[in-house]
């Protein structure tokens, strides 16, 4: 459908090529895919595999309830590789430092690694970041390994890790994008934005404008890609993700292609926007 603004809550996800599973809160979202994920891995264990996911950092809440469940079940993470999927760079174009408040290699160290029981955990040379300088890397592990699942959040953008969409005149075709591989580039100016609101009082000189992420084309290789969204300015997002058309555009939209996605979603996702469409659908019907 590609006049998203007049889809009701309740018709949120019929017909779309993208599952969806709705959750009653932001918290009940989190705790959906960690659930999933835990399975993901304890299936693997039993079946003596490795666990190969690209998996985000932030916002915390995911992590916190899948190091309670880890810890609590004491689910083995030791063949687990976890690819992270990106990271923010200096103007020189090299990781911030791990002392930078907007980390996500410190961030995931605090609020994950460092609190799952030490006989539990992932090693560390299976913990894994994209490399400034060997963008490679990340394909060449995942080529040699299956790549069970991948999850993450939607970005205002419409982008999924930082594959942002491409600057306007840049001529790109669907399939071009879908085959976009981990690299470095500039966060759009939506993202900076909404990034500084989150995280640093709306300070948009503290968001680092460049970043290395994890590309498409390495994110639709997974089985299976997990998406949650749970928060109310995602109530345009969703719409678009799920109902589209498919466009790098909004490259979000591409997952439409693959045959296993799913979207976790709270309810307050799905109703912001409510007001604007009770607006446009009066506009519409005079």
């Amino acid at each position: 459908m590609d006049d998203y603004k007049s889809i009701p809550p309740d018709e949120i996800g019929k017909n779309s090529a993208i599952a969806l599973e709705t959750a009653e809160t932001e918290s009940d979202a989190y705790w959906q895919i960690v659930f999933e994920l835990c399975d993901t891995i304890r299936e693997n264990n039993e079946k003596n595999k490795d666990t190969v996911m690209i998996i985000p950092f932030g916002p915390v809440g995911p992590f916190s309830r899948w190091v309670y469940l880890i810890n609590k079940y004491r689910l083995s993470l030791k063949r687990c590789w976890f690819i992270n999927m990106d990271e923010y760079l200096t103007p020189a174009l090299e990781y911030i430092d791990m002392n930078h408040p907007l980390s996500f290699r410190a961030g995931i160290q605090t609020h994950f690694y460092d609190l799952i029981d030490p006989e539990l955990n992932v090693p560390e040379s299976q913990r894994i970041f994209p490399v400034p300088g060997d963008e490679g890397a990340i394909l060449r592990l995942i080529e040699e390994r299956d790549l069970d699942l991948c999850f993450g959040g939607i970005g205002i953008s419409g982008h999924i890790a930082f594959n942002e969409p491409p600057e306007a005149g840049v001529p790109m075709t669907n399939e071009e994008y879908k085959q976009l591989p981990t690299r470095i580039l500039k966060l759009a100016r939506e993202t900076i934005t909404i990034n500084s609101i989150l995280n640093c009082g709306a300070d948009l000189d503290a968001i680092p404008p460049d970043c290395i992420t994890v590309g498409m084309k390495e994110i639709l290789m997974a089985k299976k890609i997990r998406v949650v969204m749970a928060r109310d300015w995602h109530g345009a997002a969703i719409r678009k993700f799920l109902h589209g058309p498919p466009t790098y555009r909004f490259p979000c939209s591409l997952l439409q292609e693959h045959p296993d996605v799913k979207v976790y979603a709270a309810k307050v996702t799905m109703q912001s926007i409510t007001p604007f469409n009770r607006i446009y659908n009066k506009a519409h019907s005079s």
